[in-house]
């Protein structure tokens, strides 16, 4: 029987959606090797068996386990009591990535953003409490931003973050504050829940985001948000560059408004 019609027999009858851990389809060692994965960040991309295990609230056996299949197949590296992710990883987002025709439409457009601005350039998008960076354009300067690709810091003190935040419905932002502890970085770091949501309804408003200073002295960012043909949010675009390089004025005028050209570009391409 061919795979489509054989899908259909199997799921006639089952409403779309809802789908969880009790679903008889769902592969609970797939979603927990997952975790695992998604417990190395730009701060923590080294760990030992113990943190690993203490993240994920998983045992150290079965934590072993995930590691060592994941060694196996190219995807984690170990070095002594420590293990890393191996750029191999980031094939499993570029084959999502690379099917996408925003992804295509959005280089260039970051190119030239890049280009103009002589600054780093990049786009995110939200991944739970975080923002992963999955595209970049640098500058001929001989200091840029070192964010890569698949780089992957907390939400709540970056500009995209705040921009995505931002787009978020009421209920999907409340439950996130509801759970989100807001780390410290900086002496500017927002950590008030109050006053983040209050940043948030006027990023919403505004329609962009400035954040200086807050995950790391000396870095100062813009964000607007990019929609797609249908006018949903679907990623930020970024400049990112050192603060004493781009005055808070400077990003409000001359940056936003390039920045803003180069969205609203990448959305009018997404529409034909």
């Amino acid at each position: 029987m061919p795979i489509d019609l054989l899908l259909e027999d199997e799921t006639a009858g089952e409403p779309a959606g809802g789908f969880g851990p009790a679903d008889r389809d769902y592969v609970n060692a797939l979603a927990r090797g997952l975790e695992v994965i998604k417990v190395f960040t730009r701060h923590s991309p080294k760990m030992t068996l113990s943190e690993i295990a203490s993240e994920t609230g998983m045992t150290r056996a079965t934590v072993r386990r995930f590691l060592l299949t994941l060694a196996h197949e190219g995807y984690v590296e170990v070095s002594g009591k420590h293990f890393s992710l191996r750029p191999k990883i980031l094939e499993l987002g570029f084959s999502a990535l690379s099917s996408m025709d925003l992804w295509d439409v959005m280089q260039p457009v970051l190119n030239d953003l890049s280009e103009q601005l002589n600054e780093s350039c990049f786009a995110a998008v939200l991944d739970g409490d975080s923002v992963i960076y999955v595209a970049r354009a640098t500058s001929n300067r001989r200091v840029n931003v070192g964010i890569s690709i698949g780089s992957k810091v907390p939400a709540h003190c970056v500009s995209t973050g705040r921009v995505l935040l931002a787009s978020l419905s009421e209920p999907d932002l409340h439950r996130y504050l509801d759970a989100m502890t807001l780390t410290r970085f900086t002496a500017n770091t927002i950590t008030s829940k109050v006053q983040l949501r209050s940043v948030l309804e006027e990023v919403r408003i505004q329609g962009w985001s400035i954040v200086d200073q807050e995950l790391e002295i000396g870095l100062r960012s813009l964000s607007v948000p990019v929609k797609d043909g249908n006018g949903q949010i679907v990623a930020a675009l970024n400049v990112c560059c050192p603060s004493n390089r781009i005055t808070p004025d400077d990003m409000r005028t001359r940056v936003l408004a390039l920045t803003l050209e180069a969205a609203r570009n990448i959305t009018q391409a997404l529409q034909f």
